[in-house]
């Protein structure tokens, strides 16, 4: 940790751990940089900020190299554990600014190569609506919090009778209908769409998508909750690479499986996940105020990502 020319960095190493892996099994090496800008129209006083850029650490993503760019020089720095156990940065800023720049690079791999490598180990919960034994109930409780209107509840109901209320096909049904019956689009700013407004105009942006996915998914009893992150896949409708927004559900057997309604996919070794929350509001990869009394702020960001299986780099290099 240390300033340069008035840019304040913090970098970390993770090492090439051995990772023991199924012969089948190669990871995807993934490399991301991301660039976030913030122009006052005049200087303003910056309250502290929270940061959850930092890509999480888990049995499948590895994290190698980790770096942190922010201008003006923050006052301090804390590293914090956020509640779903992933690292984040507190920032506090002293001196009036006109700009607040942030600038994240990281590298990792990411080891799921097959997100279907589990099973239901609850006997009593194999069609919907699904029981949780009561203690593991209990701690989901924040993941299980209603969302879902009348409607939004008859839909799930609908996507659950589609697959004869098996408990197992259900989020894989959801993200197939939700994907290709309904509109996709981008919005880089603003709150979530209800999952009603998003049920009734059959359209949105990834971030709408996985709250209609979780709030049905609550509805038949399932635990699910909001993920901030990148993925290297592109659906049509967007023409840069971007933050992104998906689901996880918890299923006793395969723990939390991550979901992605907007390209209707099981979250396997392209996405990389930042941070997971039962409210959309504690995965928000930037947040923060400032004070200036009608000062207007203009935010605009890059997002880079590249990607190479290791197995084929390998190889190459052999």
């Amino acid at each position: 940790m240390g300033q340069v020319g008035g840019v304040f960095w913090h970098r970390l190493f993770y090492g090439n751990h051995a990772v023991s892996l199924p012969s089948a099994q190669q990871p995807m090496q993934i490399a991301i940089e991301h660039r976030l800008s913030y122009e006052y129209e005049r200087p303003v006083f910056l309250e502290p900020h929270s940061l959850r850029l930092s890509p999480r650490q888990n049995s499948y993503q590895h994290l190698i190299s980790h770096g942190l760019e922010i201008s003006p020089s923050p006052a301090g720095c804390c590293n914090v554990l956020e509640p779903d156990g992933s690292d984040g940065q507190v920032f506090w800023f002293n001196d009036p600014c006109d700009h607040l720049e942030i600038r994240v690079c990281s590298e990792l791999e990411t080891l799921r190569s097959n997100p279907y490598d589990w099973i239901l180990t609850e006997t009593t919960g194999q069609t919907l609506p699904f029981p949780y034994e009561p203690s593991l109930a209990a701690s989901l409780q924040p993941y299980l919090v209603s969302l879902a209107s009348d409607a939004v509840t008859a839909w799930a109901a609908a996507q659950a009778a589609a697959v004869a209320g098996a408990t197992a096909a259900f989020p894989q049904q959801l993200a197939n209908e939700i994907h290709h019956n309904f509109r996709h689009g981008s919005r880089p700013e603003g709150e979530p769409f209800s999952p009603h407004d998003t049920l009734s105009q059959r359209s949105g942006a990834c971030r709408d998508m996985a709250m209609l996915f979780i709030a049905a998914c609550r509805s038949q009893g399932l635990a699910a909750r909001f993920v901030s992150g990148y993925s290297v896949h592109h659906p049509p409708e967007v023409t840069e690479q971007e933050l992104h927004a998906w689901a996880e559900v918890f299923l006793p057997g395969g723990g939390w499986r991550g979901y992605d309604p907007s390209l209707g996919l099981a979250v396997a070794d392209g996405h990389v996940a930042l941070v997971s929350a039962p409210d959309h509001r504690l995965a928000a990869p930037v947040s923060g105020s400032y004070r200036g009394t009608g000062v207007q702020a203009q935010l605009s960001y890059q997002v880079k990502i590249s990607s190479t299986e290791v197995q084929t780099q390998q190889q190459a290099t052999a």
